[in-house]
């Protein structure tokens, strides 16, 4: 069933030479109100040469996780060191490993109102691709893909960890609610304020300014190239994060420029 707003989730692309491709925005969790996948999604997937998303993360570096020659312990106080120990312990991690991570990356993972699985949506959509033996490509590479966040200093990414070190699970759930209720809604509009909402009020303006341009600009105009190429030439489906859908650089708008006519379908 085709619905009648711009803000969908979910869209069937036709290319101006009638290739028809798709166009699917995830959130990165396990959580189950959204990994039952309709019958629309995959009949989708079936009918397609190709599924796309953001990285298919194959190569295996962990130095891209990884500080150099610096952990942690140097860089933060006893308490904030506990906070950090509590949190390796609920997102099931080990603590040695945690203190050398990136801060940028474990602000994101210790924002998470419970721990990350392999399971997570668009992992899942990945798996059902294989199965269905469909070739697995990615839009970025993995380097590209974790290093996107290496252009800001570590002063900052410390900035960030601070930031989720002070957030309480309550808040961390709530937020969770809110983003997962704009999905289930099928309102990228709403998911994409909802973002911009949650992280610029935990940030000085500055860092979430460049971490907008960082994350969502640049990146949607690298994505937008890439699966808009893919989608001129094979019926593809593309999955990526639902906040690089909506807006003027986000890829709905991106594909209607291209050329693309898009309807949206009922996920």
């Amino acid at each position: 069933m085709v619905q009648a707003t711009e803000k969908g989730l979910f869209w069937k692309m036709e290319s101006p030479t009638g290739i028809v491709s798709y166009l699917f925005g995830t959130m990165h969790t396990d959580d189950n109100r959204i990994t039952d996948f309709s019958p629309n999604v995959i009949e989708a997937l079936n009918s397609v040469d190709a599924f796309i998303m953001e990285t298919k993360q194959d190569n295996k570096d962990q130095s891209l996780l990884l500080m150099q020659g610096a952990t942690l312990r140097e860089m933060l106080t006893e308490l904030e060191l506990d906070q950090v120990r509590e949190l390796a312990d609920f997102h099931v991690m080990h603590f040695e490993v945690v203190l050398r991570m990136k801060p940028w990356l474990l602000a994101v993972i210790f924002d998470l109102p419970k721990p990350q699985t392999p399971f997570a949506q668009d992992n899942l959509l990945m798996a059902k691709s294989e199965d269905l033996s469909k070739d697995i490509e990615g839009l970025e590479t993995s380097t590209a893909h974790f290093g996107v966040m290496d252009d800001f200093s570590r002063e900052e990414q410390l900035i960030m960890l601070r930031a989720v070190l002070k957030r309480t699970q309550a808040q961390k759930e709530a937020d969770f609610e809110r983003l997962m209720t704009a999905y289930l809604d099928g309102d990228s509009d709403r998911i994409s304020a909802l973002d911009e909402k949650i992280t610029s009020g935990m940030l000085p303006k500055s860092i979430w300014t460049k971490m907008r341009t960082k994350l969502l600009d640049e990146r949607n105009v690298v994505m937008a190239e890439r699966s808009i190429q893919a989608a001129s030439e094979k019926p593809v489906f593309v999955a990526v994060g639902a906040s690089h859908l909506a807006g003027e650089t986000g890829l709905i708008n991106a594909f209607k420029k291209a050329g693309f006519k898009l309807s949206q379908i009922n996920k």
